[in-house]
């Protein structure tokens, strides 16, 4: 990618971190967008190269306002609510950044399995249509219908598990399992791809670079179970599981495997599996 300026939305969350980080590493202009305080980011590992706009995605005019003042080439949409049922951020907040960039600026808008319901007994592909059973699912299908509405020119990654560097979420809550922090087990039922988040930074980069447009499926190359990925969590991290149980899931999506034929065929990134990054880092 020739240098460009780059807005991070959600740059203090785990994924909008890596991303600005490696922007940085590549010499690009990095701005990310924040809500919580920023030096809270910066002591939990945020690049101090970046610079910080603080903006709530829920705020249409102020999105607008951001986007006009920075003039990025490229924006990276990560933000999230931090309930996962927030719907007026994980919805409305997409909705108004495409808004925002239009078909003017390149926009990468990051999605998740959690759209489907896992009843398709298969991978899904690209060509699927949303079927969620859960409001966090409702609400990423919801943003992507907007964001392809509003901004047909963008590009809306689905993935799954995000892990590394150990704050991710899987991550974290197995080590609160293990610590007796919380109560509770790993679904032994439910089915996943997880990725490597440098591998999925990279790879939105990388699609931020080019002019692909429309759905594209970003995740890892292995299927594991949630409880399978806790036991590779606590193996390279040298924790114990005797205390971590496995247990059947109710009500919540089991098997959502993406098919990332396409972005295998698309991106130089390589999509590694669960057991090799586990392994190697």
């Amino acid at each position: 990618m020739p240098m460009a300026r780059i807005l991070i939305t959600g740059a203090t969350g785990s994924l909008g971190q890596r991303v600005a980080a490696l922007a940085v590493a590549a010499g690009h202009t990095v701005l990310g967008t924040h809500v919580r305080p920023w030096i809270d980011a910066v002591r939990g590992g945020a690049d101090p190269a970046i610079s910080p706009i603080r903006l709530d995605i829920r705020d249409r005019d102020a999105v607008r306002d951001v986007v006009d003042a920075v003039e990025p080439d490229l924006v990276v949409h990560t933000a999230a609510g931090r309930d996962r049922n927030d719907w007026v951020t994980n919805a409305d907040g997409a909705a108004n950044v495409a808004l925002a960039c239009g078909d003017r600026v390149r926009l990468v808008h990051v999605s998740s399995d959690a759209i489907f319901s896992g009843r398709a007994g298969r991978e899904y592909t690209e060509a699927d249509r949303p079927d969620p059973i859960y409001p966090y699912g409702a609400a990423k299908a919801a943003a992507e219908t907007a964001v392809r509405a509003i901004a047909p020119g963008a590009a809306v990654v689905r993935t799954s598990l995000i892990v590394g560097y150990g704050n991710g979420g899987h991550e974290q809550l197995t080590y609160d399992l293990i610590a007796g922090r919380v109560d509770g087990a790993l679904f032994t039922d439910e089915i996943r791809k997880p990725v490597h988040v440098d591998d999925l930074a990279d790879a939105l980069l990388e699609i931020g670079a080019g002019d692909f447009h429309g759905i594209i499926h970003v995740a890892g190359a292995d299927a594991v179970s949630r409880y399978d990925l806790g036991v590779l969590v606590a193996e390279r991290d040298g924790l114990g599981v005797d205390t971590l149980r496995g247990a059947s899931s109710s009500g919540r999506p089991g098997d959502i495997r993406l098919d990332t034929g396409l972005a295998v065929k698309l991106l130089h990134t390589r999509l590694r599996g669960a057991h090799e990054f586990m392994r190697t880092g």
